[in-house]
Formats: structure tokens, sequence, C-alpha cells
């Protein structure tokens, strides 16, 4: 059994709640986390005129399960193209599940700087969370049982499908 999205839609919905949290100013900026969040991010920081460029983020190296997985054979590089210190940050990723995605990512970003704030966005925020990590904005809240996930795929078109091994 598959479910289709309306990501577009959800992007939208996501972009004005970005904008009545948030006093989105030269001091904001936007990182993505590769590969789902950074097609996310690439949406909102265009609907929301964010001045920096966008930010991306691999956290590859920062993930505390690669000695068990493997490491990810498509390492791309983070490029942070602003500094960290003293600025807001909206983080975003396509799915938050465990937590460790995000935990990682924190880590990554502390070691190039020290942002004023943190503010976590993600597409979807399914059950199952290991970490006590929580999305400030959300697209999409799920409940999935064993067996069950979704996947962002994408650029062009974003598709979000939450499938069953059933």
């Amino acid at each position: 059994m598959s479910t289709q999205f309306d990501i577009p839609a959800l992007i939208d919905q996501m972009a004005d709640e970005i904008r009545q949290k948030l006093d989105i100013n030269e001091q904001t900026a936007m990182v993505g986390i590769h590969t789902g969040g950074v097609w996310i991010a690439q949406r909102l920081h265009k609907i929301l005129g964010i001045k920096p460029p966008l930010g991306t983020l691999d956290i590859s190296f920062y993930r505390d399960d690669f000695t068990r997985i493997g490491m990810n054979p498509q390492v791309k590089p983070s490029d942070l193209p602003f500094t960290l210190d003293d600025r807001d940050i909206i983080l975003v990723d396509d799915v938050l599940h465990t937590g460790r995605t995000i935990r990682a990512a924190m880590n990554e970003l502390f070691d190039y700087g020290r942002p004023a704030s943190i503010v976590l966005v993600t597409l979807v925020e399914r059950s199952g969370r290991e970490l006590p990590i929580e999305a400030n904005i959300v697209g999409l809240r799920m409940e999935l049982g064993p067996g069950e996930h979704v996947k962002l795929s994408g650029p062009d078109p974003l598709a979000l499908e939450k499938k069953s091994n059933a």
C-alpha cells in the first residue's frame, strides 16, 4: 500500500507558519540537511526570500551509527556560505524519525560557530523518536507502525510516499 501527499501545499503551509513564528531578517539563514532536507529548504528559501545563500549539511561524518551501517557512498561536502555566530538558523530536514540526524546536524553546526538560535523545520514528523528532539514547524505528523516508513524523492518533482511492507 502506498499513499501520495501534496508536497507544494505542505511547503506553502510550512512557509506561512515560519513567517508567523519568526522575524526573518538579515541575520536569518537557512540550512538544509542532505538530501531531502536540501530539496525542501531550496523551496522554502525561495518562498521566504531569505537573503543569505542557502547552506547545506552532509552529516555523514557526524552520525553515531556509521560504524554499524557504514559510510554513505555519496558523501557531499557541507556548505555554509555565511558565519553562524549570533545568527538565527532555520534547520530543515525532510523526515524527523529517531532524532539522530538532527543531533548530528546540530553537532556539525556548532563546529562551525555559535548560532543565536536554531529553529527545526521538517516536512514530516513520524513516530519512533529515540532522542528528545522536537521540530518547531512540521508539515505533516504521522504515526507509523512496524514495517511502515515514509520516503521523499526528488528533487523535481518532490514526492512523499508512505509505504507498508504488508
